[in-house]
């Protein structure tokens, strides 16, 4: 496909803009993302042509395979926006520590967004690299709802405080319990109604839920048969040996074992309101930890912490039999 844009659109040729495209499969959609660096040129003009003509005869020779040419962009968001044309985006939330995309559209817009069989959606969550969730605004409302009630009741339970003083941590941002624990003292304090006093008490209770929880896993984990050893590794929290335990891993040779990928490998699904159609595929099941958030150079310090005894074990095979040539040695003066 680039080939053939190469040949119709002289401005490709003459590398006055770069393309980037993605097919779902030969004779069916695509779309290009196009962005040229002369003012003077205009990409997606450059490549349709005039009345379309150059556009079209790219289409001929792909046996009718439809093409959408949107206007690539270095904002993310702005990307993603184009990508999903064209259906109308009310919202764009980026998560970047999952790689995932929340875009919220009109109701109305929803199947247009999606597209035939997820066609559209998942043409731009491959043209963007990024995992895109379809929302309505009815669902956006819905899911902000849901997860306010959700931390509310956290806060109340893990904090031991009333609602209203949930619901205002709530309100001013706070999502877990280490943020509650380990932010500025100030930033808590500055909450209207709150002051020193009440912050540093807040953030006393959060930091002993957190030992609690830590204490809960930590005994999980044992009766789970997760070695020692394996928590005095880095990065690993109480929580993720929970994981490893359950998934098999329990010795420092069990995670020795493992690649990178196998442990912190990111979830590749297809995405939202077509997760329960898709098959399923080898690679969508992720890394055990993936949902940790660890990032790919802490998972090669946390696999080559596992295997530092095999080469200690290398050297201590080595270390008996230089004492015993020295025992015969002292033995033949």
């Amino acid at each position: 496909m680039k080939k053939l844009f190469a040949q119709e659109v002289p401005e490709i040729y003459a590398d006055d803009h770069r393309d980037q495209g993605r097919r779902p499969r030969p004779g069916s959609r695509a779309k290009i993302g196009v962005i040229s660096h002369d003012s003077s040129i205009d990409p997606v003009g450059a490549c349709v042509g005039m009345k379309g003509s150059r556009v079209q005869a790219v289409v001929q020779e792909l046996q009718g395979e439809k093409i959408d040419i949107i206007p690539w962009s270095e904002d993310l968001a702005t990307f993603v926006v184009n990508g999903l044309q064209p259906a109308t985006v009310s919202r764009v939330v980026i998560d970047e520590e999952e790689g995932r995309i929340e875009v919220v559209v009109p109701d109305d817009q929803l199947s247009l967004a999606i597209g035939r069989r997820g066609q559209n959606v998942r043409l731009a969550s491959q043209l963007t690299s990024s995992q895109i969730d379809i929302l309505t605004e009815a669902d956006a409302s819905e899911k902000r709802q849901r997860e306010f009630v959700e931390r509310t009741e956290m806060f109340q339970t893990e904090l031991d405080v009333d609602e209203t003083l949930s619901q205002l941590l709530v309100a001013e941002g706070f999502t877990s319990l280490e943020e509650v624990a380990y932010v500025a003292l100030d930033e808590i304090a500055s909450i209207e109604g709150l002051d020193d006093e009440i912050a540093s008490e807040l953030q006393s209770r959060a930091a002993e839920a957190l030992e609690r929880r830590e204490a809960a896993a930590r005994e999980q984990r044992r009766a789970l048969g997760v070695s020692d050893e394996l928590a005095e590794l880095p990065h690993l929290s109480e929580a993720m040996l929970v994981t490893l335990g359950k998934a098999g891993i329990r010795t420092l040779d069990d995670l020795a074992d493992l690649a990178t990928d196998e442990l912190i490998q990111k979830k590749r699904v297809e995405p939202r309101r077509r997760a329960e159609t898709a098959p399923k595929r080898p690679e969508d099941k992720g890394g055990i930890l993936s949902d940790f958030g660890l990032t790919e150079e802490q998972g090669n310090e946390i696999i080559m912490a596992a295997r530092a005894h095999w080469f200690e074990d290398e050297e201590g095979a080595s270390a008996p039999a230089s004492a015993e040539e020295d025992a015969v040695g002292g033995e033949e003066q």
